[in-house]
């Protein structure tokens, strides 16, 4: 999983917390697996208040930890379970037919579909491999709400959540929602850290 850096790493442009809104020029979103997806998202910095990387045995498939914690790949696969995609189930059954073209950080030698969904590196394998990649720049345009990001942390630890539909306050970027330590927070982190990796899930 490893996506919590120690306090120090909490810049202040990384921390301002960010009330939830509605861009000016926003209109209501239909009821797509896009809208779903945010909202599901948005709701879990109401409902998730701790970050806990304990390792849990889950049912499967449409296993979960308590909603009350959780790690950033939570948010995102809950995120996506709104929306009818469940990681748990895809990512064990693509790691089951492709073993090998998986990251091999962990010592496993099969998968397993407590965790394997629940590690950063793996669903960065899995989005690129079923063509969810997109490509990693620095304009705030190019990443659009409901969009998956993925960092690499100053500490070394990888990161990743979910691009909001709210503005930050006098920007032109989004911000994002994710959990790094204290729960899901929605904050002004895009550029915070060097981004890895881009995914849009569904197709606008």
């Amino acid at each position: 999983m490893a996506c919590q850096p120690p306090p120090s790493l909490h810049t202040a442009n990384a921390v301002a917390v960010l009330a939830a809104q509605t861009p000016p020029t926003a209109k209501k979103v239909a009821d797509t697996p896009v809208a779903r997806l945010l909202e599901n998202a948005k709701k879990q910095t109401t409902q998730t208040r701790f970050y806990d990387p304990a390792y849990v045995s889950l049912a499967y498939p449409n296993g979960d930890v308590s909603l009350e914690r959780g790690v950033c790949t939570d948010v995102v696969i809950r995120a996506l379970r709104a929306s009818g995609v469940d990681l748990q189930k895809t990512v064990h059954e693509d790691m089951r037919r492709n073993f090998r073209a998986y990251p091999r950080k962990w010592g496993l030698k099969r998968p397993d579909s407590n965790i394997d969904h629940r590690r950063v590196p793996n669903l960065q394998t899995y989005f690129k491999r079923h063509g969810k990649s997109l490509p990693v720049t620095d304009r705030a345009a190019d990443y659009r709400p409901g969009d998956i990001v993925s960092w690499k942390l100053p500490n070394g630890l990888d990161h990743i959540g979910v691009v909001s539909d709210a503005l930050v306050p006098g920007q032109s970027r989004n911000a994002i929602i994710h959990n790094i330590g204290r729960g899901t927070e929605e904050e002004d982190v895009l550029f915070a850290w060097k981004i890895t990796g881009h995914y849009r899930y569904f197709d606008r």
